[in-house]
């Protein structure tokens, strides 16, 4: 079946429609951070214990990347809609029960790991179904735009929801916290319930569940294009976003920076981000999606080389700002890219693999380059990880076939197969 027998037909309230959508799922999404924020705090504070704080981000990451690869390919044969709506109320209702739990003072550590790991594999489930439904409703040619447009809404609430954790927090504790995502979850499912979609994946014979998942598996492996951005993609969360975890430390033993300076940092680089999603909503729509991934995914190597050389902290929090400009120019394009390339029946297990990518792509990479930066240094580690960034791009880009072609490409997103 071709992309052009299986190509959706976009409601003519498709604006209406997508801007419900995002606006529930960052809605959403701000509970979900408030919450994930709190719980850290709350754990870190109660207990002072690196090993706490650590397998609670096992447990709030690690199930997700395991099970996002069942939920992609869920995506591609049951409604959409329905399998985010689901694992929302479900994650409202774990969360609503521990909320009543510890206000009865029952504070139990597994209790806790117990609906971080429920709201980790809801989030698995809920993942590639969004990045799926996003084609469904937008017209191809408006894709990049609204890609742009959601980098911006994810970025505000980075920007809010530590800061709005930590007011209410400290006013209501935990228990308190914990309701604002419940609120959340309600107002997010009642907004996509109000769009009119039929969100269910192309008609199609069905195999059994392993199965599709399997030719999922192969579907990516024999397509060119997507192989070679989901290539791209794991390189860059690989070198760069995996690294860019060690540069509070690198401040904190170069500079002796404080608890603000870091605040600094991560402040500077949402604030980046958020910019940057605006950017790519508007004046950068119209230009050409691979030569943005191109031209960023070397100036986030050579910001990796200036972070390992900065003389002092300000140059730091400078550069962090810069590459949070930068970050949803790569990330929306190589998205765009990836949803026009890919037929829609294999959507949701497509966008299920980039999901895993970024998931499991980071802590893996520190597995690797944690231990290689405890015996070289920080410095060294990200300075090496730069320019192998620089070299992979520009050999991806000019000495394969997918790369030059990708290059000549048009601006405007191209469909795979044009309706006649």
């Amino acid at each position: 079946m071709t992309v052009n027998e299986t190509k959706t037909t976009h409601h003519p309230q498709w604006k209406r429609h997508i801007a419900l959508f995002l606006s529930g799922q960052a809605i959403s999404l701000f509970g979900s951070s408030v919450v994930q924020f709190a719980v850290m705090w709350y754990l870190t504070l109660e207990t002072k214990s690196v090993s706490v704080v650590a397998l609670y981000s096992i447990f709030a990451f690690l199930p997700q990347g395991l099970i996002t690869l069942f939920g992609g390919t869920l995506a591609d044969r049951v409604n959409r809609k329905l399998l985010i709506i689901i694992p929302d109320i479900l994650i409202a209702v774990a969360t609503l029960i521990l909320a009543l739990l510890m206000a009865n003072g029952v504070k139990d550590l597994w209790i806790i790991y117990l609906v971080v790991t429920v709201r980790s594999i809801g989030s698995g489930f809920q993942s590639p179904a969004v990045s799926a439904l996003i084609p469904t409703i937008v017209p191809e040619t408006e894709l990049l735009r609204i890609n742009g447009v959601n980098g911006t809404f994810q970025s505000l609430m980075g920007l809010a929801a530590p800061a709005m954790g930590a007011l209410i927090y400290g006013l209501g504790g935990i228990e308190k916290t914990l309701y604002v995502d419940v609120i959340t979850a309600i107002i997010g499912v009642s907004l996509l319930y109000m769009i009119p979609l039929q969100a269910k994946p192309p008609v199609r014979e069905q195999s059994g569940f392993l199965t599709e998942l399997l030719e999922g598996l192969q579907y990516t492996a024999k397509q060119p294009v997507i192989r070679w951005l989901m290539t791209v993609y794991l390189v860059v969360v690989l070198l760069i976003i995996a690294p860019s975890i060690l540069t509070p430390l690198l401040a904190a033993q170069r500079f002796d920076a404080g608890v603000w300076h870091l605040s600094l940092i991560e402040l500077s680089f949402n604030l980046g981000m958020l910019a940057g999603g605006i950017t790519i909503a508007t004046v950068l729509a119209k230009y050409s999606a691979m030569r943005m991934t191109l031209y960023t995914t070397i100036f986030f190597g050579v910001s990796s080389i200036a972070i390992a050389f900065s003389p002092n902290v300000w140059v730091i929090i400078t550069l962090m700002l810069v590459i949070g400009f930068f970050v949803p120019i790569f990330s929306a394009p190589a998205t765009t890219e990836l949803q026009t390339q890919t037929d829609p029946q294999y959507m949701g297990r497509v966008m299920s693999q980039v999901s895993i990518i970024f998931t499991l792509g980071m802590p893996l990479g520190m597995v690797v380059l944690g231990p290689i930066s405890e015996y070289f240094g920080v410095a060294a580690v990200m300075s090496g990880a730069g320019v192998l960034t620089i070299v992979f791009i520009l050999l991806a880009f000019f000495t394969t076939k997918t790369g030059r072609g990708m290059l000549m490409k048009k601006a405007t997103p191209s469909v795979i197969a044009s309706p006649q």
